[in-house]
């Protein structure tokens, strides 16, 4: 791989180089190699590859649709990496499928075991702001009721909050998502804006008709930072010191 020093910036594929612009701002180009796609698909000692590549395919679909599926609680919430990460916990959720054979295992059976929910439990979807280094309290979950609950909360004290906050704003979601069917409801609770000040309170998130359907049943919380200026509130650097965490699934 070499990088590529002109003032012609190009993307693509042009008499067997690929230049291509990555994450950084700089312009690479490689020479095209490999082995040939037709080897890949029908050479006998290709089997591994091409299995590997059927599950890859299958944890990249699940993905997809799982974060289409809770794109309401994802708004305002930065970080470029979840999808890799994301596919890297359905990978080992995948390997829990311990009844099809190679190439063939699914997200969707996988996930019917406990073992595999726990890769999944925890996540969170911005990995510079985890729900547990912003969020200094304990918080209640209650799967029967649908409730999450923070007692005696102290913005001031129980937030790590970001320079330049005024207030925050808290939610919760609930969600049924079936990984076969790729079937959703995804519902936002109430939500708390409240000043970042010494005022405690106790609160509870509840959903006034909670998410039906098949599939699993997730419950997400979620915390943003806005900034006051002149009476409005805005959100604070586009979302990127906003938590939002994957806390059950049942």
């Amino acid at each position: 791989m070499a990088k590529l020093k002109s003032l012609l910036k190009i993307e693509g594929t042009l008499d067997g180089m690929t230049f291509y612009k990555k994450a950084d701002g700089q312009y690479y180009v490689r020479t095209k190699g490999g082995v040939k796609k037709e080897r890949i698909l029908n050479d006998p000692s290709f089997a591994r590859t091409r299995e590997n590549n059927s599950e890859f395919a299958e944890v990249a679909k699940s993905g997809k649709q799982f974060r289409r599926a809770l794109v309401g609680a994802l708004t305002n919430v930065k970080d470029r990496t979840k999808t890799t990460r994301l596919s890297s916990n359905l990978f080992k959720v995948k390997n829990y499928d311990t009844t099809s054979g190679r190439g063939e295992r699914k997200v969707s059976i996988g996930i019917q075991e406990a073992e595999a929910k726990v890769q999944l439990v925890g996540f969170d979807f911005n990995k510079n702001a985890p729900l547990d280094t912003v969020l200094l309290q304990n918080y209640v979950i209650n799967t029967t009721s649908k409730e999450i609950s923070l007692g005696d909360f102290t913005p001031n004290i129980m937030l790590a909050n970001p320079k330049g906050a005024t207030h925050v704003k808290m939610s919760a979601y609930h969600a049924n998502y079936d990984f076969t069917s790729f079937d959703s409801e995804l519902v936002a609770s109430n939500v708390e804006t409240l000043a970042i000040d010494s005022t405690s309170s106790n609160i509870t998130f509840s959903f006034t008709t909670p998410a039906s359907g098949t599939g699993v049943e997730l419950f997400l919380l979620k915390i943003e930072f806005l900034q006051e200026l002149n009476g409005d509130l805005y959100q604070l650097n586009n979302g990127a010191f906003n938590a939002l965490k994957l806390v059950s699934m049942v």
